[in-house]
């Protein structure tokens, strides 16, 4: 089905103007008429949008649930390949070849993913004389197997590790390596990447679980469930070279990534330049690489990951043959844009000499944070939904001008409206900051997290922002275990000092304060209303009033002299037109907040005084903004402007007060009378769900394999059931020992999330 977008590219480029991809040339050269893109979201649209810079137009494909996706808003013209399982879709290479052929494209971008590393899919084309915008098929095929890649490294000259470099043919023959080798030891898919049928194993039985769950997964994601077994470094740091090779003969490494920061071998957090390396290593590294793209005839981008120890002692992993996912932190200390010499280089043209000549120096510093929807308090498991809402940090840069500029970039493929389904990899976004050092990088990264709102699923982001604050983080002593290490028991959420969680009553007065006033002015009230006295309300943090934190709280609201021409403004619509409500005409306003303590108060033993300046909130507003002139400021979470910036999402409305995420960190605010606090305490408690006689889904997905039946005797911690969600296998375990009444679905069977599929008796 070829269809037209419904929207024009003017519209996604508007969505997608705070970019800052440059061209690496003036040449006025199309190179191609129209290129399609064998990819989806937001890799798909990243590339239509240099495509459009360069005058070429772009084809996307769909499967029947994206058929609305804004990576085919994106694109000139839009195929359906397809229903939703990626094996009839997006890796269904006969759709996509009569899609090359209905539409007329002239070359192909695969993106990362799906077919851009199947070697046989890139020869049909070489065949067909359609341009694949990638490398080689003969060097897909020598990297992409891991067992061969090691091989070729090795006689290039390349570090390797130690490890079995053959198909292990079962799990006794893995344990048997293992033992060889020397615990730990790594298992890993031979065809395959992206932390997909990878597992660590420190003794036999977790060799054992190991091998079956990754050969499960490598055949799921990859159709290839081939494994090798090798030696696991410990304490390692994941650091890999960016290549970009002509037709030609020139190769040229770029500078480092690294992408230590890694949870089940799939990276959340990359930063350029690796502050582990030194000059030397650096060009060490890079020769290597480069001697590897030459040894097999590499064209095009790819990428040379190796593993380094904390003496920059370094080793070969594995060769990515294709963009990857993180490219956009190169591009920002580079000022290159890897896609447009994809595509110049796939036209036959050499890589310009500026690049060739000498090594490319390193602008900057910059991060990257993959944004996914997941649970990070249920153990990271995917989140599927409808974004409610959906707010990237540049729109706010009306109000927090640190959210302008070059310095902030955000990849997505959605939008406000978009699904996330069960299908496919769960990403949203990935956002990148960019500053003349580390620190500010990662300081515009903490206000990036706080300004990004989003609403509708479970996401990553209170992870992130806690990763972004930890000292050991910011000191840059991390490696690829630093997020087990930090959290053995699972992510809980952000523990923020009491000096920060201090502002939450504050602001949760002041957000009162201002709902009263809209509400005092919304159409049929008096229209003279003004502030309302907000003295001796009561805040409580927490879910209710016995063990929260409760003060007595004071608001004033003081005219001062603006510090800037600027004056203070809160938005709020009334009959559906938008007005503007001033508090002060020509002066900006102050809010003293006097906070006294109640009951047993751990965070507060005497009054609190907090001022703030430039509050800019309303209640249809996603984030209040304020800057703080006076009150506690931890002294390791203090904000990067010389004023710290007070950013703090207002999550939902709750009864009786609000939800509140600031730094990460989750709160309900509630703010009542002294009449309704009293009156509160004789609430019933809401009655919590007996999971303890059930075994529940605890996400979307699909019941891959049940390893028990009604009558069997469990024990704690036993194997029941594996559930697959975006081609990640979930293990089940018992919670308690019993005997099991009933199973409710077989295998095959599509899951919700909390549906039962276990009962135990009683």
């Amino acid at each position: 089905m070829l269809r037209t977008p419904r929207l024009s590219k003017r519209f996604f480029s508007a969505a997608a103007a705070a970019t800052t991809e440059k061209s690496t040339t003036k040449s006025t050269n199309k190179y191609f008429d129209k290129i399609l893109i064998a990819n989806r979201g937001e890799i798909s649209c990243r590339v239509s949008r240099t495509a459009h810079k360069m005058g070429i137009k772009t084809v996307a494909i769909y499967s029947d649930p994206d058929i609305h996706a804004l990576h085919v808003r994106a694109a000139d013209e839009a195929v359906c390949v397809g229903p939703a399982p990626s094996s009839k879709s997006y890796l269904n290479a006969g759709r996509i070849l009569k899609a090359i052929q209905q539409t007329g494209a002239q070359a192909v971008h695969p993106g990362y993913g799906f077919l851009s590393e199947n070697a046989a899919f890139a020869k049909v084309l070489e065949d067909r004389n359609i341009k694949w915008l990638g490398p080689p098929s003969s060097a897909i095929e020598a990297m992409g197997d891991k067992i061969e890649s090691k091989q070729l490294a090795k006689k290039a000259g390349v570090n390797t590790i130690p490890g079995y470099m053959g198909i292990v043919a079962d799990d006794n023959e893995a344990i048997k390596i293992a033992r060889e080798i020397g615990y730990p030891v790594m298992i890993k898919a031979s065809g395959g990447g992206g932390g997909k049928g990878m597992r660590i194993a420190w003794n036999d039985d977790e060799v054992r679980l190991g091998y079956r769950l990754s050969k499960q997964e490598a055949k799921s994601s990859f159709n290839d469930d081939r494994l090798f077994v090798e030696k696991f470094i410990e304490d390692p740091r994941h650091i890999e070279i960016q290549l970009i090779a002509d037709s030609h003969g020139n190769v040229v490494a770029l500078p480092e990534r690294e992408c230590s920061i890694q949870r089940r071998n799939q990276k959340v957090i990359e930063e350029s330049p690796s502050v582990l390396l030194d000059e030397k290593t650096r060009r060490a590294m890079q020769d290597q690489a480069c001697k590897l793209a030459l040894a097999v005839g590499y064209q095009s981008a790819g990428t040379v990951e190796f593993l380094a120890d904390k003496n920059r002692n370094f080793y070969f992993l594995e060769m990515n043959t294709r963009l990857q996912v993180e490219h956009p932190v190169t591009e920002m200390v580079t000022g290159l844009d890897l896609v447009e010499l994809m595509i110049k280089v796939g036209a036959g043209e050499k890589l310009p000499s500026h690049l060739t000549g000498a090594p490319v120096p390193i602008l900057g510093h910059a991060f990257e944070s993959r944004v996914y929807a997941e649970d990070p308090f249920r153990g990271f498991l995917p989140s599927t939904g409808r974004l409610s809402a959906y707010e990237e940090p540049q729109s706010h840069a009306a109000r927090d001008p640190y959210m302008s500029g070059e310095g902030i970039r955000a990849d997505a493929g959605v939008g406000e409206g978009s699904e996330i389904s069960m299908y496919y990899d769960p990403m949203i976004c990935k956002l990148v900051t960019h500053a003349d050092t580390r620190d500010a990088a990662l300081d515009r990264m903490r206000a990036a997290l706080d300004n990004y709102v989003i609403r509708g699923v479970g996401h990553n982001v209170p992870l992130l922002r806690d990763l972004i604050d930890m000292p050991r983080f910011r000191e840059g002593r991390i490696t690829t275990q630093l997020i087990r290490e930090e959290y053995p028991d699972g992510f809980k959420g952000v523990t923020l000092p009491k000096e920060a969680r201090l502002h939450l009553p504050a602001v949760g007065a002041i957000m009162y304060a201002v709902r009263e006033l809209a509400n005092a002015d919304i159409s049929g009230r008096m229209d003279n209303a003004k502030v309302p006295d907000v003295e001796d309300v009561i805040v409580t943090l927490g879910e209710d009033i016995v063990t929260g934190q409760t003060f007595a709280v004071n608001v004033k609201v003081v005219p001062v002299e603006p510090d800037t021409h600027k004056h203070t403004t809160h938005h709020h619509h009334n009959n559906n037109e938008h007005e503007e409500l001033h508090f002060h005409e020509n002066q900006e306003v102050e809010w003293l907040v006097t906070m006294t303590p109640m009951g047993k108060n751990t965070l507060a033993d005497s009054p609190v005084t907090i001022r703030l300046r430039g509050v800019d909130w309303a209640p249809e507003s996603s984030i209040l903004f304020a800057r703080l002139i006076e009150g506690p400021v931890a002294a390791d979470r203090k904000d990067w402007l010389s004023t710290p910036t007070l950013r703090v999402q207002h999550l939902q409305r709750i009864h009786g007060g609000f939800r509140l995420q600031y730094q990460g960190y989750i709160e309900n605010v509630h703010v009542r009378s002294p009449r309704n606090y009293e009156l509160s305490s004789y609430m019933k408690p809401k009655v919590k769900r007996d999971l303890s006689k059930v075994v529940v889904s605890p996400m979307p997905g699909t019941l891959i394999s049940l390893a028990v039946k009604a009558g069997d005797t469990v024990e704690i911690g036993q194997e029941l059931a594996v559930v697959e969600a975006m081609k990640m296998q979930n293990v089940l375990r018992s919670p308690r020992r019993g005997t099991i009444k009933s199973v409710l679905h077989k295998p095959g069977a599509t899951l919700h999330v909390d549906q039962v599929i276990i009962e135990f008796s009683d």
